[in-house]
């Protein structure tokens, strides 16, 4: 049975898909059979994998019966996909676990890339995720958006709830320009998993570059935190 995860971040633009997706690889890299189902309607997951030219199916297509679930999953890097319709017509939580179902004993991890907000694309994930993963930037905006969102998981049942804070410089946190982590983990009310540093060759993703790869700054934050997902004891590197 896989261990599905819901990834959201109440406000867009903080790096959840780019952090979604190298979560996924650094647990693909340790051997671990892993989905993303991309539940935002923008559909950005198939870009950040390369796989955009690809796509016919989706997954509102399996649920409306249109194709098969292998028909609407797509492969790159050694981690599977599925992108989401343009709208929600015809589907309904009662459908997304059918899905689920369908899924479930097919891979380890199931990660649901939620929207930003808290719209259906976002309830539809957290009735289907037995953990969640909120993703913030450390400023004011996206820590209370974040906050949130946490709040609404716990609605769903969504009680395993992890912290990660994304695009962390350095830099800026020396000059207080940011808030500092442990005023993030204060004002979210969530238990931090692990930080991301700013990495420059994830914001290029979608021309080319890459969300995990050996020698970014961002690399051994991701292989970390996928070790914690895993449930070992890893100190906390920035």
């Amino acid at each position: 049975m896989a261990k599905k995860i819901v990834v959201a971040s109440g406000k867009g633009g903080v790096g959840k898909s780019s952090v979604t997706v190298g979560l996924a690889k650094a647990l693909a890299k340790r051997g671990k059979s892993v989905l993303i189902i991309d539940c935002d309607t923008l559909c950005s997951i198939d870009m950040f994998l390369g796989v955009g030219e690809e796509i016919v199916y989706n997954w509102g297509d399996v649920i409306l019966k249109r194709c098969d679930a292998e028909n609407a999953i797509y492969n790159a890097d050694g981690v599977s996909m599925m992108t989401c319709p343009k709208s929600y017509n015809g589907v309904s939580v009662v459908k997304m676990k059918w899905l689920l179902s369908v899924l479930d004993e097919r891979f380890d991890y199931i990660f649901l890339d939620s929207p930003a907000g808290v719209d259906l694309g976002f309830i539809l994930a957290c009735n289907v995720s037995d953990r969640g993963i909120v993703v913030s930037t450390p400023d004011p905006v996206c820590v209370r958006s974040a906050c949130a969102a946490a709040d609404e998981m716990r609605k769903y049942s969504v009680t395993d709830v992890r912290l990660i804070i994304n695009r962390l410089k350095k830099s800026e946190l020396r000059r207080r320009k940011i808030l500092d982590i442990d005023t993030v983990i204060d004002k979210t009310e969530v238990q931090l998993i692990g930080v991301v540093p700013e990495d420059d060759k994830i914001l290029h993703s979608t021309m080319g570059g890459s969300i995990y790869k050996r020698g970014q700054v961002s690399y051994r934050a991701f292989n970390n935190i996928a070790s914690r997902i895993e449930g070992e004891s890893i100190f906390l590197y920035f």
